[in-house]
């Protein structure tokens, strides 16, 4: 059946989020694809090249039609986050009370913050359309992670209104398993809404040749954000203990808001190097490179119940998962047996993981093994198109 689909997400490319492959995938099956979003500044805070003073609000990329709203840049501090996300929150409620173009259904890719969803159920409530929403960061329980106390009057303000916006989804889809309860207890959503749908490595991962054996030195590699959540300063840590290890390697592959610290915090260690963002077509030859993925995360309860984009790609790479995180990551890599894991922050255990797996490569190989296997099971593209697509065009029938 063919769909036109109306998106809506705060971040799309060329910023570095799933969301353009899967739109670009949905316009390959012959549907037709509008994004609305915002102007491209994520992670730096800085407005990329191209798209100052309105330039590109409008263009089409692969086939996806992209309209961008106003949005003030990150840059850095709660300050500017804040006008950040209200910025295009407000924008793209204006732009799209005021759209007239009919759709089939309406799609929210929900990142942080959840207000990104408000012009797509503005949109939805006039026309009469379904909204399925994906939630990937869970609110308002971000914001604790963030800093906000939970008894204060800002968290039961968000509270309040993040229960508003994912009660009005027709379809709500969890990218964790771990969201399911809080969901149904403490945001009172009911069970027909919910539905689990894992996220997937782009085709370009699982097409990356597996290592048979492993020699060294032993590349151990992280690709991704390099925010505050991220914890890549227990990296760096581990790297110092492990600088006379001649055997292990480590490579940083990502930008970020806490980018600058942490390469200066490595200043001097022979056995960690900071490549900057890359674009996607250059990241198979990085984990072509690797032996190993490194996966860390700031120690919160909110935090340990997401996984982290970079897990996919790994494990569709066929490379083992170590990590210094807690919560659901670890669940899936111990279900799969593809890595080891270390508590949130515990450099020591993340140093002495590296050592052991440098001591015996055989385990490499086994774990990455394991790692292709579980993702070709569960966490395959075509397993998440094939869901989304049948809860697309259920909505999209439906009265």
């Amino acid at each position: 059946m063919f769909m036109k689909i109306l998106v809506v997400c705060q971040h799309y490319k060329p910023e570095p989020f799933r969301i353009a492959d899967l739109c670009e995938s949905l316009v390959k099956d012959g549907h037709e694809v509008t994004v609305v979003t915002g102007v491209p500044n994520y992670p730096e805070g800085k407005i990329y090249a191209g798209y100052e003073k309105k330039q590109n609000r409008n263009e089409t990329l692969n086939g996806v039609k992209i309209h961008r709203c106003f949005t003030i840049p990150r840059k850095s501090g709660v300050f500017f986050r804040v006008l950040n996300y209200y910025s295009f929150s407000l924008s793209s409620q204006h732009y799209l009370s005021r759209f007239e173009e009919d759709f089939d259904v309406v799609f929210v890719y929900q990142l942080s913050p959840v207000m990104m969803a408000s012009g797509a159920l503005k949109y939805a409530k006039k026309h009469r359309k379904k909204v399925v929403l994906y939630c990937l960061d869970l609110w308002p329980e971000s914001l604790i992670a963030g800093g906000i106390r939970k008894n204060s009057l800002i968290y039961k303000i968000f509270l309040h209104k993040s229960r508003r916006i994912y009660s009005r989804a027709d379809t709500l889809l969890m990218a964790s398993q771990s969201f399911e309860s809080y969901f149904r207890e403490t945001l009172k959503i009911s069970d027909h809404n919910l539905q689990y749908l894992p996220q997937y490595a782009e085709n370009v991962f699982d097409k990356i040749p597996m290592h048979s054996t492993h020699e060294p030195p032993y590349n151990f590699l992280f690709a991704g954000n390099i925010g505050g959540m991220q914890s890549v300063e227990t990296i760096v840590e581990a790297a110092r203990m492990l600088s006379s290890n001649e055997k292990i390697k480590i490579h940083v592959v990502g930008s970020g808001s806490e980018y600058s610290r942490c390469k200066a915090l490595a200043e001097g260690l022979p056995n960690i190097t900071f490549y900057g963002r890359q674009d996607i077509e250059k990241m198979p030859s990085f984990y072509t490179m690797a032996d190993a993925g490194l996966v860390t995360m700031k120690a919160d309860p909110v935090i340990s119940l997401t996984i982290p984009g970079k897990v996919q790609s790994y494990m569709a790479a066929g490379l083992p998962v170590i990590g210094a995180i807690d919560g659901e990551t670890v669940t899936v890599v111990n279900k799969a047996n593809c890595g080891i894991c270390v508590p949130s922050g515990d450099a020591a255990g993340l140093a002495d993981t590296m050592r052991r797996l440098a001591d015996n490569p055989e385990s490499l190989v086994e774990y990455g093994r394991n790692a292709r296997l579980y993702y070709q099971k569960t966490f395959r593209k075509q397993i998440f198109m094939e869901h989304l697509l049948k809860v697309l065009t259920a909505c999209a029938n439906s009265e």
